[in-house]
């Protein structure tokens, strides 16, 4: 078992109307390799100036999220292969919906991964599919949420 830390901040700005709603969302992120990233309420939620679209914000975080920890399994899987890949980029997309409790939530994610293989071996369109299939199976995050997670690949 292990387990994983981040401390988030935030400060209210001597002058804002707290109360009134008209406070700063933006905030950091510290993470215990010493990386702080600037995050902050996301700006279709909450608008400026109350939000800050430079920050990274939780929807966004939890995209990536689950599109790093796919990316970092198919490259493990496709290096155990004898696969070399050259690059990987994914345009992720994830969509914030009112599911049917009412609630709103991340109720689907898509993953649309492009890898540039290069070296000896280059697996047919099939074998990537089952890698980013055995991919998806192994990821945590993705087995951690109940949003649906859709790999285009």
């Amino acid at each position: 078992m292990s387990d994983y830390t981040a401390i988030v901040k935030w400060q209210r700005e001597a002058e804002a109307s707290f109360t009134e709603g008209q406070y700063s969302r933006a905030h950091v992120w510290q993470f215990d390799g010493g990386e702080t990233v600037k995050a902050s309420a996301a700006p279709s939620i909450v608008p400026a100036p109350w939000s800050d679209p430079a920050g990274v914000d939780p929807e966004e975080a939890f995209v990536a999220s689950l599109s790093s920890c796919h990316m970092l399994f198919f490259l493990d899987l496709a290096a155990r292969r004898g696969y070399v890949i050259d690059s990987y980029i994914d345009a992720a997309v994830g969509t914030l919906a009112i599911a049917d409790t009412g609630k709103q939530r991340m109720t689907r994610v898509v993953l649309n991964p492009q890898v540039s293989f290069s070296g000896d071996q280059h697996p047919d369109q099939e074998t990537v599919g089952k890698l980013h299939h055995k991919a998806h199976e192994l990821c945590f995050i993705a087995n951690s949420v109940n949003t649906e997670v859709v790999v285009n690949g």
